[in-house]
């Protein structure tokens, strides 16, 4: 008898604990805000990591122009302010006139800066909807 009276608290004690812990859903949530500013919805060149963002500067403003097809072509001048030699890869995400994605998307192509050099990088949109352009430097991986 006191091995099933036992058993019995033990199943309730079980239970209860069971009873006690919730995983359902509360409801719907907001979207959490970044803690860094989107700058690859307002910025021509966006430098993706800190290293990069240490290494790296514009030699000058990126040069765009509409070629005769209606394409977009953009070079940019990485200009690397350390005493060593950097490798990067660059890419450049094509936007239409409102600065949304239209999915065309070039692959990152690595650069490499010797000491104190700037190198141009270049990149042509494969149709003619592009009208914007994010250019994104990371470090080569």
């Amino acid at each position: 008898m006191k091995n099933y009276i036992a058993l019995l608290l033990l199943a309730s004690l079980a239970l209860a604990a069971a009873g006690c812990s919730s995983t359902r859903d509360r409801g719907p949530y907001l979207p959490e805000q970044p803690k860094t500013p989107s700058h690859e919805l307002t910025q021509p060149v966006v430098l993706m990591d800190p290293g990069v963002q240490y290494s790296i500067t514009l030699a000058a403003p990126p040069q765009a122009r509409i070629l005769e097809d209606g394409r977009m072509e953009v070079v940019a001048q990485l200009r690397n302010r350390e005493n060593r030699r950097i490798e990067v890869q660059a890419n450049c995400v094509w936007k239409d006139v409102n600065g949304v994605g239209i999915g065309d998307e070039t692959p990152f192509q690595t650069v490499i800066l010797t000491e104190n050099s700037t190198e141009q990088v270049h990149f042509v949109s494969s149709n003619n909807k592009a009208q914007k352009y994010t250019i994104r430097v990371r470090q080569a991986r």
